[in-house]
């Protein structure tokens, strides 16, 4: 027999599998996809840089392109460098500190490592 995994949530050991290949708790009624232990392990989420470079937190970019802030705040100039990003998940990717403007929201798909 095999043993199923404790409730990520609620930590119960009385869970089951279900016939659509998920997860049950009986007591909190939580559900989770069989196949999802495994799978998000080997999925992290990994960042690209315009020109398909993996980008790590830390490192340097430049602009590839003119980026003109909402609110009338300027333009963030082509080849303006970028150092010590900070990678996130969501729209904008990459949060940052540009010397003139102050912290700001990149996305990654506007951006080259150095």
């Amino acid at each position: 027999m095999t043993s199923l995994p404790s409730c990520p949530v609620c930590s119960s050991t009385l869970t089951y599998e279900d016939g659509s290949g998920n997860y049950v708790c009986p007591e909190c009624a939580h559900e989770w996809p069989v196949a999802g232990e495994a799978e998000a392990e080997d999925t992290a989420r990994v960042w690209r840089d315009a020109a398909g470079n993996v980008l790590q937190d830390g490192d340097s970019v430049t602009v590839i392109k003119d980026l003109k802030l909402k609110g009338g705040g300027g333009v963030v100039k082509q080849g303006t460098k970028v150092k010590n990003i900070r990678l996130v998940e969501g729209d904008h990717d990459i949060d940052c500190k540009i010397e003139g403007f102050g912290a700001m929201s990149l996305k990654t798909e506007f951006v080259r490592k150095s």
